[in-house]
């Protein structure tokens, strides 16, 4: 029976874990490593912001008035539905609520192993054919220990390290200026928490995706005056009063003001950066693997999962723009088909090469080098394809058919779109309620 690492329990290590204990003839129980003292990952809210007592820093990014922005009857796992009594979009609390109800229903608590941190994963080739993995951790007390596994299941998130773009004379923002007599604000959406301290301040948001415009919608209705700064088409829908639009942030002036590419300049207390995460992974060798990890890319990963070179290592949830949890179910179930043999790869040459093909194919259609891990349109195709392979349930179409749905109106009311509220007829429709 095979040994599965899975680091992380959040939503991606706690589906990793459901499934391999769902197959008790071909795997071990999961040992399940988890740097907090909860489950959860970035759905465990935590107030604090910075480092742990530890020193280690803050996982979560949750703030404290987050709603989902999925419905719940797109976010389940297919086979493990929310609370029917619950509107379909959720403040986070429900969500981890879900996540403590579906690692009781599975058993899953007893594999895991609380403020628990991953030091090193290394992989030991054992013949041509054949890859062991050493994990080594360390508990709360110090204590480290390293042990060999079959495969490892990296279920870390990438929701957790801020990239903050470099702004030139970012420095002079943060000395006092001469208007205010005060040094300004820099802080990432990662270490923002709640709107009401920023009630009357002048606060520039930089990005309007969907951080960036949930986090103006609510500094604006706690009365900041906010700079919705960013690259993309003017939004043409209806926005709070509060909220001005702005080209990008080009520089910081020398007296602290604040010039947009557009030649404009403005003064304010606050830069908010919604700028997004890095990929990161301290605990592995990228060299080592064949692997470049850079802040948006993680190459080459076949099927979005796996490393050509050693294949017994998958990475959940990688990609970005997707319904996460039904994205997280089926890759762990292809996963664990490659592990016991029900699926077959191909050579890593050929794997190799239909990642590089994959990739520049994007690059020829004018995909950024940071959106490449943006699937969107392409995960219903991307599901379909690993559950023909591994012989699982497929999506259900009513799954993608909300899923555009709500997409639909958040572009038209991105304000209260969240209080429609739906209900699943089946595998193929859905409808409106009151």
């Amino acid at each position: 029976m095979k040994r599965v690492a899975v680091v992380g329990a959040g939503a991606a290590g706690l589906c990793a874990a459901r499934h391999i204990l769902s197959c008790p003839n071909s795997f071990a129980p999961p040992v399940v490593f988890e740097l907090t003292d909860n489950i959860g990952g970035t759905w465990c809210y935590d107030e604090r912001v910075g480092t742990y007592d530890n020193g280690r820093p803050i996982h979560s990014s949750m703030y404290r008035d987050l709603r989902t922005n999925l419905p719940k009857e797109v976010m389940m796992f297919p086979d493990f539905p929310f609370d029917p009594q619950l509107n379909s979009f959720l403040p986070h609390r429900e969500v981890q609520r879900y996540l403590e109800r579906y690692c009781q229903s599975h058993k899953i608590r007893p594999h895991i192993r609380f403020s628990t941190v991953v030091e090193k994963v290394k992989p030991v080739v054992e013949t041509a054919e054949t890859t062991l993995w050493e994990v080594t951790s360390s508990d709360s007390s110090g204590c480290q220990k390293t042990e060999t596994f079959d495969s490892v299941f990296v279920c870390s998130g990438h929701y957790s390290d801020p990239h903050v773009p470099d702004i030139p004379g970012i420095h002079n923002f943060k000395e006092l200026r001469k208007e205010t007599a005060s040094p300004g604000q820099v802080l990432h959406s990662h270490s923002y928490r709640y709107a009401d301290v920023f009630s009357g301040q002048s606060v520039v948001v930089l990005g309007a995706k969907a951080s960036g415009l949930d986090i103006s919608i609510e500094l604006a209705k706690a009365g900041a005056q906010v700079t919705l700064s960013h690259g993309r088409p003017r939004l043409t829908f209806p926005l709070p009063s509060g909220i001005q639009q702005s080209s990008p942030v080009a520089a910081i002036e020398d007296d602290g003001s604040v010039r947009f590419q557009d030649g404009s300049v403005g003064g304010a207390d606050v830069l908010m950066f919604c700028t997004g995460y890095n990929f990161r992974y301290p605990f592995l060798d990228a060299d080592q693997l064949g692997l470049e990890i850079q802040d948006h890319i993680v190459s080459p990963l076949y099927l979005f999962l796996m490393p050509p070179a050693f294949p017994s290592l998958f990475f959940i949830g990688i990609c970005k723009i997707i319904c996460p949890f039904p994205n997280f179910n089926c890759q762990v179930q292809f996963a664990l088909a490659v592990l016991d043999g029900s699926v077959t790869l191909p050579s890593r040459a050929e794997m190799e090469d239909k990642v590089r093909r994959e990739l520049q194919a994007k690059r020829e259609r004018g995909v950024h080098q940071r959106h490449l891990l943006i699937m969107d349109q392409d995960q219903w195709e991307y599901c379909q394809t690993l559950a023909h392979a591994a012989g699982f349930p497929p999506l259900p179409p009513v799954t993608r058919r909300l899923y555009e749905e709500v997409w639909r109106q958040r572009q038209i009311h991105p304000e209260n779109y969240r209080t429609l509220n739906y209900r699943l007829i089946s595998d193929t429709q859905w409808e409106l309620i009151d």
